[in-house]
């Protein structure tokens, strides 16, 4: 996420109360989480398992809990909670916004694009034109949709991210201030939810189809022209690059890719990142030739069992 204009350090570390190691006037352009930084970013890092992976990201400002060596052209930001701080910055720079209509006059539609009855449609959402949105449909905040896209009634376009820490109290949630962005020949089926990002996207790209009951976590990336049975899950931080097919009740992991071409068949677990151009099945999850191999061969272990009997 970018700031509506770029802010210093100093005025940064004023908002969240905080130390800072740098100059006052080191530029902040935006802040994002660690998989999508670039220069100008604050990331925020709170466990030291994690410190050398933040502080050498792409992210310039580095949001910490504790005062480290600060690498060569970097700054930091310290402070005695960073999940609090990163999320005092999300409600700053991007506070929720109620809405009273079921059109928001910020949205922007374009021709030929149907819109049916008791559909939401929040603030400064674009969706582009031939679109058809069905009835029941909420598309919230700043979602981008493209041309000749169609959404089935009762899906959800950019729920928050389901991103919690667990503190002694409960559970505190990350805030979420990223997009969905939905391409164009992109075909969504009923009751989806996709979720919008922390604070980068969740995309969905061209000519991807998805069936009924599916989730999408945030900041997941589906490539082209992929489909997507029903009842698939797939987590957060997800990478779904082209062609790929994945068949009914298939569960993901977070932070994985499932390569070009590939095919997951039904009721597989992917848990590790796949390779394209492969058919996979089971939990955990294995080539189809391989497990088919690895099944017939169990099921002659009785009449194997059998013969050492004899033999002994």
């Amino acid at each position: 996420m970018k700031f509506p204009k770029p802010h210093t350090l100093k005025q940064i570390s004023e908002l969240i109360n905080c130390e800072f190691v740098g100059a006052d006037d080191f530029q902040v352009l935006g802040m994002n989480e660690i998989h999508v930084v670039e220069p100008g970013d604050i990331v925020f890092v709170d466990h030291p398992k994690y410190y050398d992976k933040a502080l050498n990201s792409a992210a310039t400002i580095i949001l910490i809990n504790k005062k480290v060596d600060c690498p060569e052209g970097k700054a930091l930001l310290v402070s005695d909670d960073p999940f609090r701080d990163f999320n005092k910055l999300s409600l700053h720079f991007k506070p929720f916004k109620a809405s009273n209509v079921s059109i928001s006059e910020t949205a922007t539609i374009g021709k030929n694009t149907i819109i049916q009855p008791n559909t939401f449609i929040g603030n400064n959402v674009v969706i582009g034109d031939n679109c058809t949105i069905h009835s029941n449909v909420s598309i919230y905040d700043d979602a981008v949709i493209g041309n000749n896209v169609t959404i089935h009634s009762g899906t959800i376009i950019g729920a928050n991210a389901f991103y919690y820490k667990k503190r002694p109290e409960g559970f505190d949630r990350l805030i979420s201030c990223g997009r969905v962005v939905i391409e164009d020949f992109v075909d969504i089926g009923a009751s989806c939810t996709i979720d919008r990002g922390v604070t980068g996207d969740t995309t969905i790209k061209e000519g991807t189809k998805i069936d009924n009951l599916v989730q999408i976590g945030h900041d997941t990336v589906i490539g082209k022209k992929c489909l997507i049975a029903s009842h698939v899950g797939i987590a957060g931080c997800v990478v779904v690059e082209d062609e790929v097919t994945l068949w009914g009740q298939v569960g993901t992991t977070s932070g994985i890719t499932i390569g070009k071409g590939a095919v997951v068949q039904g009721q597989s677990g992917v848990t590790k990142s796949i390779e394209g151009n492969k058919t996979y099945w089971g939990t955990p999850i294995q080539e189809v030739r391989l497990k088919l191999k690895e099944m017939a061969l169990i099921k002659q272990l009785p009449k194997l069992i059998e013969a050492l009997k004899k033999n002994n």
